[in-house]
């Protein structure tokens, strides 16, 4: 008796791969319109960061449609490297870069943020926003990122986290669980991207736990910085 074929649920990456490709027609639009633009701000903070650096080469993991790539202009670099492995945002992405006349500055390519085709020690500054909370595994993304900085090189990160005080604790929760999922939905038309989310800010480690992953990849002088009420946690780290 022949047995039916074996039927493979694809990965997380894949999953999250098949997710960005489905939104990125309208996933500049439900960043910001969801955010309120607030996103806008904490950008702000994070090349605040690396402007003090003074980083010539610049990597953007998990770069989406370059917003943060396009923002980190300011910081005057030689050169900026956006990584995804949603070709459909990189698609926007290119777009934007070469309407602003950034396309010689900017370069941006399909790239597994966990397993990166860069020689180590090559960039000044790595960066990703809202990114690393997509990786299948979370160490090996952040081990990849180290390996590929120069000794001395910052790490930023900007990922949400969960508010832990009343009443932007209880405010965000409803927010994130019914309102954000509903309208992300109505727009994006994708049934489960924005539901995705919650549930994935949900479960990752924040705070002192996330730190501590970073610290077990390689880097030192890692900190944790609340935004707007600990909606978000901007990290930083640098490679000995």
């Amino acid at each position: 008796m022949n047995k039916p074929p074996v039927t493979q649920t694809p990965g997380r990456k894949e999953q999250v791969r098949t997710m960005f490709d489905s939104i990125a027609h309208r996933y500049d639009f439900l960043n910001h319109f969801l955010s309120m633009g607030i996103d806008r701000s904490w950008e702000k903070k994070l090349v605040k960061i690396l402007i003090s650096q003074k980083p010539a080469h610049i990597l953007d993991l998990a770069t989406g449609t370059a917003d943060l790539a396009i923002a980190a202009v300011k910081a005057k670099p030689v050169s900026i490297t956006g990584t995804d492995i949603s070709e459909a945002m990189l698609e926007i992405g290119r777009e934007k870069v070469k309407n602003l006349g950034l396309d010689k500055l900017i370069t941006l390519q399909q790239a597994d943020s966990e397993n990166l085709p860069f020689e180590s020690n090559r960039f000044d500054a790595a960066m990703v926003a809202y990114g690393v909370r997509n990786y299948e595994n979370l160490p090996k993304g952040l081990a990849e990122m180290n390996r590929v900085l120069k000794p001395g090189a910052c790490a930023l990160i900007l990922e949400f986290s969960r508010p832990e005080t009343f009443p932007v604790k209880q405010l965000f929760a409803f927010y994130f669980r019914f309102i954000l999922p509903l309208i992300g939905r109505m727009v994006s038309k994708h049934s489960s991207a924005y539901t995705y989310l919650p549930e994935s800010v949900k479960v990752f480690p924040q705070g002192k736990e996330f730190t501590e992953i970073m610290q077990k990849a390689g880097f030192s002088r890692v900190e944790a910085r609340k935004l707007s009420f600990g909606i978000t946690m901007l990290y930083t780290g640098y490679k000995d």
